[in-house]
């Protein structure tokens, strides 16, 4: 393939746009680089965290099924299970996203609900609303989890796309353009050497006409 753009005029008007086409494609391959640097930057922040929220996850949902056990221990599992339909627990996950590099990431928050005990309290055991204390903790966990990994993801995404663009404009479009600028450069001082020597030859047969 040439490295010429197709189309090219050999002309001052075409010399000047190009040339400024260059310093565009110039400047835009540092921003992508420098955006590029950044998002690389942040994606090995996030994997960071990554590493604390799964153990965070790990640890609260040991916490949270080692009470369950105690829980089912104390008052039966048949009893627990009786209690935990009886609560009627919700929880509503809220989904927004922010800007990180000019990426959307997602931002999740979870709000739990729990209305008031449908059981007796002498009927239940401390072990049951301790249970529930730590399953609210790591389902909170579970959703901070899910909210870095997500924008990971996204984070390697656009940084594979960035990472492209940056490729291209370094081994193709740059060179190509630089290529065309040198081209019709030398078009130009061709055509001017040109004019000079017909303008030089139509000097001398005037200067001969004139001594005749």
């Amino acid at each position: 393939m040439s490295k010429i753009l197709p189309g090219t005029k050999t002309t001052r008007m075409e010399l000047l746009a190009l040339k400024n086409r260059m310093k565009l494609a110039e400047r835009g391959h540092d921003l992508l680089r420098e955006k590029r640097d950044s998002l690389i930057m942040e994606f090995f922040n996030a994997i960071a965290e990554i590493k604390e929220a799964r153990e965070k996850v790990d640890s609260t949902l040991s916490d949270a099924f080692s009470a369950l056990t105690q829980a089912k221990m104390i008052m039966g599992p048949a009893r627990v299970i009786e209690f935990a339909y009886a609560s009627k627990f919700e929880a509503e996950l809220d989904i927004t996203t922010r800007s990180m590099m000019g990426v959307r990431v997602p931002v999740l928050s979870v709000e739990q609900h729990s209305p008031k005990l449908p059981y007796s309290l002498s009927d239940s055991s401390t072990k049951f609303d301790i249970m529930g204390e730590k399953f609210k903790e790591a389902l909170k966990a579970i959703v901070r989890l899910a909210e870095i990994e997500s924008t990971v993801k996204r984070l390697a995404l656009e940084i594979e796309r960035t990472k492209r663009r940056v490729s291209a404009l370094e081994t193709v479009v740059i060179p190509r353009l630089d290529a065309t600028v040198r081209f019709v450069k030398l078009a130009l001082e061709e055509r001017d050497r040109e004019d000079f020597v017909r303008l030089k030859m139509v000097r001398d047969w005037i200067t001969a006409e004139e001594e005749h």
